[in-house]
């Protein structure tokens, strides 16, 4: 197959060109910025630039796109422009090359405030049923983008999966309060158990979902590491995370009384992946016990490719206060 993958140059398109280059497949890599895994230097908000990559390809897989560390740097119309208009071109050439699969890859940050349930509410169980309440405009666009997705796939028979993936990023903490709290290892240690995934199971879940779009049509997967979680511990969870841990893992007390860490007090919400290991047959590998495992053992609990791809950060600057500005 000829793929292409837009954002070549970021964490997951660089993962995946890094992945696809030791297969049979011919890969594109496309993106603003040069790089080892950029084949062709443009943006997707050119039209002619996208129907050139587009030429002979059987599957995109889309990950470029503002993300949330823009909201403070770059306009709202950059985000239009970026993350919706330069979606709609990839689309309607797609469309037009009747391509076999478009993977586009969202956030579980289109949620919004729907993660955050009242103060007095049970944490709250994240599926893909909840409907997403954006915060900023990377929000918004990333669900008007969702959305183009599933219009070219009813109007056009364009076969388009959405995944919506949860903190993969190796890059510090944007909350100084966390990054004041807690060693950078902790908090994302911790983050497994309800918002985080590695980056070689989400180069996975693109995979399969690009070899299952033709026969899925259509729709929507959360992709983060699968939680020890149920729905019942939800209600303690939310006040006291270290007994529900406890009850879940209670090897995690032992390890991280080793290394002087501690649990988050209470969780807020939790993404659930039923769907996307039923319907996709996705199976991450790197979780909250497999990690506690690689760390009793002395090594980094994170994948070889994770490992690989490294930090990247999101601007060509270096800002005094956290990683980047907090809108």
């Amino acid at each position: 197959m000829r793929i292409l993958v837009t954002g070549s140059a970021g964490h997951l398109g660089e993962a995946l060109v890094r992945t696809l280059q030791n297969t049979n497949h011919e890969v594109i890599g496309l993106d603003v910025l040069d790089s080892p895994f950029t084949s062709r230097v443009g943006s997707i908000t050119d039209r002619s630039v996208v129907k050139q990559c587009m030429e002979g390809v059987d599957a995109v897989l889309h990950t470029a796109t503002l993300h949330k560390p823009h909201v403070a740097t770059h306009t709202r119309q950059e985000f239009v422009d970026t993350n919706i208009t330069g979606t709609l071109n990839l689309l309607e050439e797609a469309a037009s090359a009747r391509v076999s699969a478009f993977v586009f890859t969202s956030t579980t940050s289109a949620f919004g405030a729907a993660l955050t349930p009242p103060a007095s509410a049970p944490a709250a169980w994240v599926t893909e049923d909840v409907t997403p309440v954006p915060r900023n405009i990377y929000g918004v666009t990333k669900t008007a983008a969702e959305d183009l997705c599933a219009l070219f796939h009813r109007i056009h028979g364009l076969a388009c999966l959405v995944l919506r993936t949860s903190r993969f990023f190796p890059e510090e903490d944007d909350s100084k309060a966390t990054r004041l709290a807690y060693e950078d290892g902790n908090a994302k240690a911790n983050e497994l158990l309800y918002r985080r995934v590695d980056l070689e199971d989400v180069v996975s879940a693109h995979l399969l979902a690009m070899e299952k779009a033709p026969a899925l049509g259509f729709g929507k997967y959360i992709i983060s590491a699968t939680t020890p979680f149920s729905p019942e511990d939800l209600l303690d969870l939310r006040t006291n995370a270290p007994l529900v841990v406890k009850r879940r893992v209670p090897e995690y007390e032992a390890e991280y009384a080793r290394r002087g860490w501690k649990m988050f007090p209470g969780i807020e919400r939790v993404y659930v992946n039923e769907r996307a290991r039923r319907e996709l047959g996705w199976r991450p590998r790197y979780d909250f016990r497999v990690a506690l495992g690689r760390l009793s053992a002395g090594e980094d609990p994170r994948s070889p490719l994770a490992r690989a791809v490294g930090s990247k950060g999101y601007h060509a600057c270096t800002f005094e206060e956290g990683p980047y500005p907090v809108a």
